[in-house]
C-alpha cells in the first residue's frame, strides 16, 4: 500500500504550479481524511475539476427526477487508486518553515448555505504538509444570520447586504494574501425553491454582484439553487466523512435526517435490494466517491421543513387573503395570537380560545399533513443508525430532551414522550416557544407516520461531529471541487 502513495497526488491540491483559485479544498477536523487524488497538472483547473451545472433556479417540485450530468474524466488523468483504511484521528499542527524553505501550504475555501430561515458561512482552513501527503482540515469558521434570503424577496438589495456582512467573516478568517485564490460559493435551498422564479433569480443576481465586488475568487456558477435531492446526498457525504464511515472495508455507513425550515431530507445506503426495488425510481441516487460507486436512497420533501410544516398544519401554506385571515390550531396555546413570518409573507395565527389543545388533537392535525405523502422506505424499521440534525437537534434542546452544551452526538429515543409533556403543559413551555408543542409533535409524527420509524428507534442527534457543523456544506465542497457526478 505504501508504494501507491506517489500516485495519490491530486493536482487541485498541488497549487505550487497553479495558483488559480479554482483549487480543491477539503475540510476536516481532528483526523486526516483519506480521499482520492489525481495525478498530473494542468494549466486549466476547470478541465481537471469540471463543475456540475446546477438547475435553472426555480421552485423545484417534490419527486422531480434528478437530471443526469455526465462529466468525462480528463484523458491525461490516471485512474484513482483504492482508498486507505482506516482514517487515524490526528491533527497536523502548523509548523515553521524548514531550513530548506519547505513550509506547510495552507489553503482556504468558503461555502455559503442560504437556507429558508437563515444564511450561514463556512470558512475552511486546510493544511498540506507535503505534496504526497493528504491535506488536513485545521479549522472551520462558522457564522449565521437570520432571516434567510427568501425573506428579502421584495428587496433583493437588503438580502445582498446580509451576504456582504457574512463575507466580512471570511475577510477576517482568510489572510489577505490568500483572498484572490480562495473561491466563494453559495448554494440556496428550500427558501428560494419555494419562491416564484423571478424573485429567486433577482436574489441570486444580487448575491452574484456582492461576490463580484469582493476580493475573493468567484468561480463560474458560484451562486445557484441546489436540487433538493442533492441536499440529502451531500449531507450524507458530510456525516459519513466526518464519522470515518466512508473508509470502512465493510461499507458500513450511517443514514441522515435533516430537518430544515422549508424542506426535510432522508438519505441512507440500503442494505436490502427490497428497499431499492420498492422505492420510487427518483428516490435512488448514484454517485462516485473515493473510487466507490454508491447507490443511496434519498429524497427531499419540499414544504415539509419545520417552518413550512407549521403553516401546513395551520392550513396556511399557499393560502391567500393573508391580510384578513387568522389561522388556528390545537397545537398552540389557547390564548396565543401572533404574526408568523416565513418566506417574506406574514400570517396571522392563534390558538383556539374556546376549544381544546393538547397532544392528541395536535397529532391528529399534523398527521393530515404527513400521512400518505411521505414515503416509508423498507429499511428504516431495521437496525440502521441515523444521525438527525438541524431542527431535530434544536427542538430537542429547546424542549429539554437533550443538553445542548454537550459535545458530539446524543442518543435519543423518546421524542414522543417529550412531545406529550410539552403539549400538555403548554403554559410551562410557552416562554421557550409557543410553537414547541406543534414542532415536537410534528417531529414525532414525521418519524413514525412519515418515514416509518418505530417508537423506540434510537437516533443520534448531532449539531457537530468532530467540531465540524453537520450540514450539507462539506459534501457540497466535495461535489463542487471533486465532482461526484450525482445522478
Amino acid at each position: 500500500m505504501h508504494s501507491m502513495a506517489p500516485l495519490l497526488t491530486l493536482s487541485a491540491w498541488l497549487l505550487a504550479a497553479n495558483l488559480v483559485a479554482e483549487a480543491t479544498y477539503y475540510r476536516h477536523h481532528r483526523y486526516v481524511p483519506y480521499f482520492y487524488r489525481y495525478r498530473g497538472h494542468s494549466a486549466n483547473a476547470e478541465n481537471l475539476l469540471p463543475e456540475v451545472p446546477d438547475p435553472t433556479p426555480g421552485a423545484a417540485q417534490p419527486g422531480a427526477p434528478i437530471p443526469e450530468v455526465i462529466n468525462p474524466r480528463p484523458e491525461l488523468l490516471d485512474p484513482a487508486p483504492e482508498a486507505f483504511h482506516p482514517a487515524p484521528e490526528v491533527v497536523h499542527p502548523i509548523e515553521e518553515a524548514s531550513p530548506a524553505g519547505d513550509a506547510n501550504r495552507v489553503f482556504y475555501g468558503v461555502m455559503f448555505d442560504a437556507g429558508s430561515t437563515g444564511s450561514r458561512i463556512h470558512v475552511y482552513r486546510f493544511i498540506q504538509k507535503d505534496p504526497v501527503e493528504l491535506p488536513v482540515l485545521d479549522h472551520e469558521m462558522f457564522h449565521a444570520v437570520k432571516p434567510g434570503l427568501s425573506h428579502y424577496k421584495d428587496n433583493p438589495e437588503k438580502g445582498g447586504d446580509t451576504i456582504r456582512q457574512l463575507l466580512k467573516v471570511a475577510k477576517k478568517t482568510v489572510p489577505e494574501e490568500d483572498w484572490g485564490r480562495t473561491p466563494v460559493v453559495l448554494k440556496a435551498t428550500a427558501g428560494l425553491r419555494l419562491l416564484p422564479e423571478d424573485q429567486a433569480n433577482a436574489l441570486l443576481e444580487e448575491v452574484r454582484e456582492v461576490f463580484d465586488e469582493s476580493p475573493f475568487f468567484v468561480p463560474n456558477n458560484s451562486v445557484s439553487i441546489m436540487e433538493g435531492a442533492k441536499e440529502g446526498v451531500l449531507a450524507w457525504v458530510t456525516v459519513n466523512f466526518l464519522t470515518g464511515h466512508l473508509y470502512s472495508n465493510t461499507r458500513k455507513t450511517v443514514g441522515i435526517l435533516d430537518l430544515g425550515g422549508g424542506s426535510t431530507q432522508i438519505t441512507f445506503l440500503p442494505k436490502s435490494k427490497k428497499t431499492v426495488q420498492s422505492a420510487p425510481p427518483t428516490y435512488i441516487a448514484q454517485f462516485n466517491l473515493f473510487d466507490h460507486m454508491y447507490q443511496v436512497y434519498t429524497h427531499s420533501y419540499l414544504g415539509h421543513g419545520l417552518f413550512a410544516a407549521r403553516l401546513a398544519t395551520l392550513g396556511a401554506l399557499g393560502a391567500d387573503g393573508l391580510d384578513w385571515k387568522v389561522f388556528t390550531s390545537s397545537c398552540l396555546p389557547k390564548k396565543f395570537r401572533d404574526e408568523f413570518t416565513f418566506g417574506g409573507n406574514i400570517y396571522q395565527v392563534s390558538g383556539i380560545p374556546d376549544g381544546y389543545a393538547g397532544y392528541k388533537l395536535c397529532y391528529h392535525e399534523v398527521k393530515k399533513v404527513i400521512k400518505g405523502i411521505v414515503h416509508q422506505p423498507f429499511e428504516v424499521k431495521g437496525s440502521s443508525v441515523f444521525y438527525a440534525f438541524s431542527h431535530y437537534f434544536d427542538r430537542a434542546v429547546d424542549s429539554g430532551l437533550i443538553d445542548g452544551s454537550r459535545g458530539g452526538s446524543v442518543e435519543v429515543r423518546d421524542f414522543k414522550k417529550r412531545a406529550k409533556e410539552v403539549c400538555n403543559k403548554m403554559t410551562k413551555y410557552r416562554a421557550v416557544s409557543p410553537y414547541l408543542c406543534m414542532d415536537m409533535t410534528y417531529i414525532t409524527c414525521l418519524l413514525k407516520e412519515g418515514f416509518g420509524f418505530k417508537d423506540n428507534t434510537v437516533l443520534q442527534l448531532s449539531k457537530k461531529v468532530n467540531n465540524v457543523e453537520t450540514s450539507w456544506a462539506l459534501g457540497a465542497t466535495f461535489d463542487y471541487f471533486r465532482n461526484l457526478n450525482i445522478h
